[in-house]
């Protein structure tokens, strides 16, 4: 009974009887006097080995010249040809115990490889040995045996040049190499030996050094990478099964919009067959992962990813957030946004396209803070599940602990949802809000290929003014908010509402329309609306902010009004009084505010001596204007209260004593309007009149 060893020593002792015979031949041949043989021609129609075999070789010897050059129609390496392999030696040798080149060409297909070679074999032994050299300075040499196969030790492989050998070996994978340009070297050592029950065996140890690679897109684009790479395959059927393990041991890559750094170990195993590399268990080692664990199908010939499926479980939000979520979430504000909590769930990608996902959150939480560094928008602990499927509708329902934007705190509430494969319908949503709340109703969003579009309403159910005031750290007021906005619409980078937002505030009322929010999570976002206001109480208006003491009320015009990161950028704005029979107050320290809300010689008033003997004035009306563009107030009063030197009336008095404010600046700059009213508010102090 023959052991399991003798099958492969009998095709190694057939290999190296029909060598010795072929070299038999040249040792006589060259044991003839040089004088007698000046060339030497050898034929073989084929050399087989489990681990490779030869097809059409023709061996050509110059003895005057002490070169050979060697012909190879086709090389079979495993399941990998060479076609047209030709070795040119400036120097060749032959003896009974070796033939060997040395400064040699290799030529593959009509073109000369960038490499110097040396050749040796030894027919007794049936032994080979190789080595390359490229001008870079990478060295490979090979040595085979019939019992060990083929080991390779490489040194400083250029990536660059390794992609011109693997031109010959896979052509269609040139095409993902020449799109990413990669760099770098590869240092280590691969073996390739025939098993004993048929097929090839491939042990590769390597390691990369600054390697780098970009798209001219910049899309995706890698430096610095340091790779520990270890594979252990096997060839059976046309196929190969394999095991790897991969040790990223510095760099960082960019594969939009994502971005990753060092750390990963990777263990997988899978499948090579042709151009399809398949990926059936791999873990890996993540900071701040508890497990990961994928599986997938790559064409390598294209590049492409065919399918994955991936799944991770105790996540902390804490260290993959600002790195994973944050680019996808809000990439213009990436590095304002922080995260908490943890996270399990999985995704599945086919064709290049996510077709099914799932994300269970626990005490999870989100907070984006203002350009500015102030407290911005905040929601957590979240808790629940959200599944979704390109091809099918599921239920997601989240317990959210509680939201703030800005100073304004909103309770806990139950967003449940409806979530198919392009948007997500939202049930009826309480949130509550101080002592009141927001009602979402009908609310639905849907992706397009510009981005998120959806429509739905909005109630604001009455909030006390005094509670939301202290909330927002603004003077006290009296009064409810109130708003029904039953035409919310939602389009890239832009909210917008129809219907009302109504204030009943100071015994009147303040009602904006037309609210627009653009760009809300960007770096520039900017709200527009008009904004009415009638019948505002000035004595509740003017003791609210220490404005001084004026009875009556006003009407307020907002039109075109722009803000941009909550700082008004334009508008045209205008107050006047009330239409009606009223008392009609002012006193002395509010008539002197007034005159310098009117600029530089505002306070020009008939009887102004008389401001010494009484503390309060009649008058009939008042009336400011003020167009904003550019930072700059075009200022303006009483509508055909121009004078003729040029001044405008803001009040006009009325009663004993008679005390008119004219105004003579008609441009002022806002800011500095702004910074003198924020003065006589917060100071109480009587402006000083310029």
């Amino acid at each position: 009974m023959s052991s399991p060893a003798e099958p492969s020593r009998a095709r190694a002792a057939a290999l190296a009887g029909g060598v010795r015979a072929a070299c038999l031949a040249l040792a006589l041949w060259w044991s003839i006097p040089a004088s007698a043989v000046e060339r030497l021609l050898l034929r073989l129609p084929e050399v087989h080995n489990p681990a490779f075999s030869v097809h059409a070789l023709e061996l050509r010897f110059d003895a005057a010249r002490g070169s050979a050059e060697l012909h190879i129609g086709r090389v079979k390496l495993g399941s990998r040809h060479w076609r047209e392999v030709v070795l040119r030696c400036a120097r060749a040798r032959f003896s009974l115990d070796e033939l060997s080149c040395s400064r040699a060409q290799l030529w593959l297909a009509g073109r000369r490889l960038p490499v110097d070679a040396e050749f040796a074999f030894a027919p007794q032994r049936a032994a080979m040995r190789l080595a390359l050299r490229t001008a870079g300075g990478a060295r490979v040499e090979a040595a085979f045996t019939p019992e060990e196969g083929w080991v390779a030790d490489f040194d400083r492989v250029e990536l660059s040049e390794l992609a011109a050998w693997l031109q010959e070996w896979r052509p269609g994978m040139m095409k993902a190499w020449q799109e990413r340009a990669p760099e770098g070297t590869l240092s280590g050592r691969a073996e390739w030996s025939a098993r004993r029950g048929g097929g090839d065996e491939l042990r590769l140890t390597a390691r990369l050094e600054d390697g780098r690679f970009a798209t001219s897109d910049g899309l995706q684009a890698a430096e610095a990478l340091g790779l520990d790479i270890r594979l252990d395959a096997r060839e059976k059927a046309g196929a190969w099964d394999w095991q790897a393990r991969l040790g990223w041991r510095h760099g960082a890559a960019y594969l939009h919009p994502l971005y990753f750094e060092a750390g990963p170990l990777v263990d997988a195993a899978g499948r090579l067959r042709g151009s399809r590399l398949s990926v059936h268990e791999a873990r890996a080692e993540f900071e701040g992962v508890a497990a990961l664990a994928f599986a997938a199908e790559i064409d390598l010939a294209e590049a492409s990813l065919v399918e994955a499926a991936v799944t991770v479980s105790g996540a902390d939000l804490a260290v993959l957030g600002p790195r994973w979520m944050a680019p996808l979430v809000a990439p213009a504000n990436a590095d304002r946004l922080s995260f908490s909590g943890y996270v399990s769930g999985g995704l599945r990608v086919k064709d290049g396209r996510l077709v099914e996902g799932n994300m269970v959150l626990a005490a999870a939480g989100l907070s984006l803070r203002g350009a500015d560094g102030s407290r911005g928008l905040a929601v957590g602990p979240v808790d629940g599940r959200l599944p979704w499927r390109s091809d099918g509708e599921r239920r997601a329902a989240l317990q959210i602990g509680g939201a703030r934007w800005g100073k304004l705190e909103f309770g806990a509430f139950v967003l449940g949802a409806r979530v198919d494969g392009n948007g997500v319908r939202f049930d009826h949503t309480v949130v509550p809000l101080l002592d009141s709340a927001l009602v979402f109703d009908d609310l639905a969003l849907h992706r397009e290929a510009d981005g998120w579009h959806g429509r739905g309403s909005l109630v604001v159910e009455p909030v006390s003014m005094p509670a939301l005031t202290a909330a927002l750290d603004l003077p006290s007021m009296s009064g409810v908010l109130s708003a029904s906005l039953p035409g919310l619409r939602v389009t890239p980078g832009e909210i917008a509402f129809d219907g009302a937002l109504v204030i009943t505030v100071f015994d009147g009322y303040l009602q904006a329309t037309g609210l627009r929010l653009l760009e809300p999570l960007g770096v520039a976002s900017h709200l527009s609306a008009d904004i009415e206001g009638r019948h505002l109480d000035l004595a509740q208006l003017t003791e609210t902010f220490s404005f001084g003491s004026i009875t009556g009320f006003v009407d307020v015009d907002v039109r075109g009004l722009e803000l941009t990161h909550w700082r008004p950028t334009a508008f045209d704005a205008r107050i006047a009084s009330s239409p009606g029979r009223y008392p009609r107050r002012v006193s002395q320290r509010a008539v002197q505010n007034i005159s310098a809300l009117g600029g530089g010689g505002a306070m020009a008033a008939i009887q102004r001596g008389a401001l010494g003997f009484f503390d309060t004035f009649g008058y009939r009306e008042l009336g400011l204007r003020c167009r904003m563009l550019s930072n700059i107030c075009s200022m303006d009063g009483i509508e055909g209260g121009g004078r003729a030197d040029g001044g405008f009336v803001i009040m006009r008095g009325g009663g004993i004593p008679a005390l008119n404010v004219i105004g003579y600046n008609r441009r002022v700059d806002w800011s500095e309007l702004v910074d003198r009213l924020q003065r006589v508010v917060a100071d109480n102090v009587t402006p000083e009149l310029r």
